[in-house]
């Protein structure tokens, strides 16, 4: 099978992440908007590419005034940045259904090259006669890589915002046609 061009489906996908409060809980939060492009051969994973990017402005965790200040310029400063970017440098098949995403996400005016592992969950046919792959994905952020520093000291100790941040992928795609 030759490499083929795959949709995102993003009724049935999703950007997560949590990243930890006040040094003892996490908050989590989702990306609403975003889109890419996806070359995929079952068969041969190494050879895939994706690009995709995010809306900032689709932060969502469920607290307006919270996503008001990850939009501001203490975070994500969506009005001078409106979208993060993730490029795809290579897809390395480490075992059965285990991938190694390696690429450079870019947020803010920072790239920084990260490695997602990934684990493709096969492919089949809807109800509707569309074929469809998914996937799972994970990786770990520090996000003062990226220059999302802001934090502010506890009276107890620590800090408010913990400086890892959890991504998680959910990822459905159909076949492009």
């Amino acid at each position: 099978m030759a490499i083929q061009n795959w949709t995102f489906d993003s009724a049935h996908s999703e950007i997560s992440f949590k990243v930890r409060h006040m040094m003892f809980s996490k908050v989590t939060g989702y990306f609403s908007e975003w889109e890419g492009e996806f070359a995929f051969d079952p068969e041969n994973p190494a050879n895939a590419k994706t690009t995709v990017t995010i809306a900032v402005d689709s932060i969502d965790t469920k607290n307006a005034d919270r996503d008001a200040h990850l939009k501001s310029g203490d975070f994500f400063d969506a009005e001078a940045f409106p979208q993060m970017r993730f490029d795809s440098t290579s897809f390395e098949q480490v075992d059965g259904a285990d991938l190694k995403v390696h690429g450079n996400l870019t947020i803010r005016d920072k790239t920084v090259p990260v490695t997602l592992d990934v684990e493709y969950h096969g492919k089949g046919i809807d109800p509707w006669g569309n074929e469809r792959v998914g996937f799972s994905g994970k990786v770990d952020l520090d996000r003062e890589a990226f220059g999302l520093t802001w934090n502010q000291a506890l009276e107890a100790g620590g800090v408010l915002v913990g400086k890892k941040v959890e991504v998680e992928l959910q990822v459905q795609a159909t076949l492009a046609g």
